[in-house]
């Protein structure tokens, strides 16, 4: 059994054409939520996948081999339910309020621009349908979103879009020529006080 312990996420700095010669993986998500499991690739290698603790294996990503062999992941069609607002008793927020109803139930949902998608379940179903929302079963990649603070196996790096250094400080000088409305808090210098004993003068 090959064991496989290292995942590039996307295949990031691949080049393409060795990417699109890997050997191929198709797995479902209950199989890519795992971080430890065995199958078998297109080239019918047996595979010992040991990742990370708490690694999201996603379609697309690509897992390297201690022979250094590729495999890419391919996320399988499997059974899901569609969910879309209804034009004619709905608007397109319905889909936002649905989100936060599963979302409330920790329920894995796929976040699409005109739909939603989650795995099967007749409950959930009825009550999306209550809510004036079309909820139709399909057979699909599915792709659920990995929560706000997931980054294991999926770390990216995001930059400000500019750079800002922190001001220059402001120098006041005998040409400043601009109204101040806050009040400098100047510190009084001490005053050292010099006693010197006389001796009268005779004359």
């Amino acid at each position: 059994m090959l064991q496989i312990s290292k995942i590039i996420a996307q295949g990031a700095g691949l080049a393409p054409v060795l990417v699109k010669r890997a050997a191929t993986l198709e797995l479902d998500w209950d199989i890519r939520q795992k971080s430890r499991f065995d199958a078998t690739d297109s080239l019918g290698r047996q595979l010992g996948i040991f990742l990370p603790r708490g690694t999201l294996v996603r379609g697309g990503d690509v897992l390297v081999a201690e022979d250094g062999s590729m495999v890419r992941v391919m996320a399988a069609p499997q059974p899901v339910l569609r969910i879309t607002a209804c034009t004619t008793h709905g608007s397109a927020f319905d889909l936002t309020r649905a989100a936060y109803h599963l979302g409330n139930r920790h329920v894995p949902i796929e976040l699409k621009p005109d739909h939603l998608k989650i795995e099967p379940d007749h409950v959930l179903a009825d009550m999306l349908r209550a809510m004036h929302l079309i909820v139709t079963e399909a057979n699909e990649a599915f792709e659920p979103e990995g929560g706000a603070y997931s980054t294991a196996g999926h770390a990216h790096a995001h930059e400000a879009p500019h750079a800002h250094s922190a001001p220059t400080p402001h120098v006041h000088g005998p040409d400043c020529d601009h109204g101040h409305d806050h009040t400098h808090a100047v510190a009084a210098a001490p005053v050292v006080v010099h006693l010197h004993k006389h001796k009268p003068h005779r004359h």
